[in-house]
């Protein structure tokens, strides 16, 4: 009795961290494809698949594939302490921080419901005709990040990262001399990370070094992140951790399912 192997889904819109997932499937002896349309494949139905795309992507798919898609908790870089920040950073509602009277950096946690930057006041934002006012959002202290980096965590340990930002410009390259301090770094987070606030099995972890010094900036879903610079190949192994069959998934990890719409066709 043979057993197909499992299937890496791809968005539509390929971007290049997924031709080069793709790639590195391929070299596993993994099926690669990419999606013809916004709709799960009827001959994918019942079969083991991982996907990698944006969120409207994982949205309409995922619950007809059957996946378990993790990403970090809203409040997650909320519940750091003030040391790995290096901001205070609150998790609020939308109709909060619409009452801010200074500057701010304000960002949906995950989905891309609005623009995430520097707003001068609360009045800024897009209003309830817009965008209602339970929206979860993520306030942030103002600070310049020098230096950006990704990391792609699993099991609680990075597997592979990259640079992609140099003073809010993108700027990709290995991690290079960067490497020894950041994964120091990246350590210190994770360690905290497992006492105060915890992370999926498998996620991207971004940090950056600001004029105070070290900073996370955020986390965010591995099967919807840029691999910049990183290896493929773990990167890989990421992905297929962080978006797979619900049937697969680690009893640890089952509060942090993305919650998935019913597809109506």
């Amino acid at each position: 009795m043979t057993t197909d192997p499992p299937v890496l889904l791809l968005a539509p819109r390929i971007n290049e961290t997924g031709l080069q997932l793709r790639t590195a499937a391929g070299l596993r002896g993994l099926r690669a494809r990419t999606a013809a349309s916004w709709q799960a494949p009827r001959d994918l139905l019942g079969a083991a698949v991982h996907v990698y795309g944006g969120p409207l992507f994982a949205d309409a798919v995922g619950r007809e594939l059957g996946l378990a898609l993790l990403e970090p908790a809203e409040d997650w870089l909320a519940r750091l302490p003030l040391g790995l920040t290096g901001r205070r950073v609150s998790a609020t509602t939308l109709a909060e921080a619409r009452g801010l009277r200074g500057p701010a950096f304000v960002k949906p946690p995950a989905d891309k419901l609005f623009a995430a930057r520097v707003y001068p006041d609360g009045r800024a934002l897009p209003g309830p005709a817009l965008l209602d006012g339970d929206t979860r959002v993520l306030v942030s202290e103002v600070v310049r990040f020098r230096t950006e980096f990704r990391l792609f965590v699993l099991d609680g340990a990075v597997r592979t990262g990259s640079r992609y930002a140099q003073d809010g410009d993108l700027s990709v390259a290995p991690l290079g001399a960067d490497g020894p301090e950041v994964l120091a770094f990246a350590r210190d987070v994770l360690a905290a990370s497992a006492s105060h606030a915890p992370l999926p099995s498998a996620v991207v972890v971004d940090v950056g070094r600001t004029d105070r010094g070290w900073a996370v900036v955020e986390a965010n879903a591995a099967w919807a992140s840029g691999g910049y610079a990183a290896d493929p190949g773990e990167v890989l192994d990421v992905v297929l951790r962080s978006s797979g069959p619900a049937a697969q998934l680690p009893v640890a990890d089952w509060t942090f399912r993305r919650e998935l719409p019913e597809v109506v066709r």
